[in-house]
């Protein structure tokens, strides 16, 4: 989840109050105009008495936070890593279950010692693919797997309505787990997190 605050932003010859919000890989903006500016498109960065001042393909923005311009700006200039923002540890124990991603492969394979590609008992993760609403079916399945306080990821792609975050989070609740957070996996796919709730450990 990313950062939110109310402020004022000055764009072009333009200025506006709205709400910031900093994500995983984008800053945007919603007032009077909007903005949505990639952290990877960003060219120049500069903080000055509580404003933080961005360049990047379409112009200059300055966005007046106050104090939490440096914070932004130290996350905008050193952004976590896909497996840090999904919580993966050198010793975790993974299971990665029907999701072809060869990137995310990769960077377990450098960052774990090992992982299994099926649901294993004690497992602290679980990322779980899902293409389809039917897929979504597979939660309940793997949670007997999982730590009691391990997460099940839920690898779903973005921007297809018939396959909506409504419904990965109904089938994620209709197994009796609670969600927890959702990332950016990639370009194409989101990522939301389930974890057993206290109760239920």
């Amino acid at each position: 989840m990313g950062e939110e605050a109310r402020c004022t932003v000055r764009f072009g010859s333009a200025r506006s109050e709205g709400i910031a919000l900093l994500e995983t890989d984008e800053l945007l903006f919603r007032g009077e105009f909007r903005i949505a500016v990639p952290l990877k498109g960003i060219t120049a960065l500069d903080v000055s008495d509580g404003e933080l001042r961005v360049e990047f393909a379409d112009g200059e923005a300055t966005f007046e936070l106050g104090p939490k311009a440096d914070r932004w700006a130290e996350r905008i200039r050193n952004p976590k890593s896909l497996l840090d923002k999904l919580g993966v540890k050198p010793d975790s124990s993974v299971a990665v279950v029907d999701l072809d991603d060869a990137e995310f492969r990769t960077l377990l394979e450098e960052r774990v010692e090992s992982y299994a590609s099926a649901p294993q008992p004690e497992s602290d993760l679980i990322f779980l693919g899902a293409e389809s609403i039917g897929d979504l079916g597979r939660i309940e399945s793997v949670v007997q797997f999982l730590r009691p306080n391990g997460h099940i990821w839920v690898v779903a792609p973005k921007g297809r309505q018939d396959i909506r975050q409504a419904h990965v989070l109904e089938a994620g609740r209709a197994a009796g787990l609670k969600d927890t957070k959702v990332a950016s996996f990639s370009v194409t796919r989101t990522a939301h997190r389930f974890t057993i709730p206290l109760e239920r450990r």
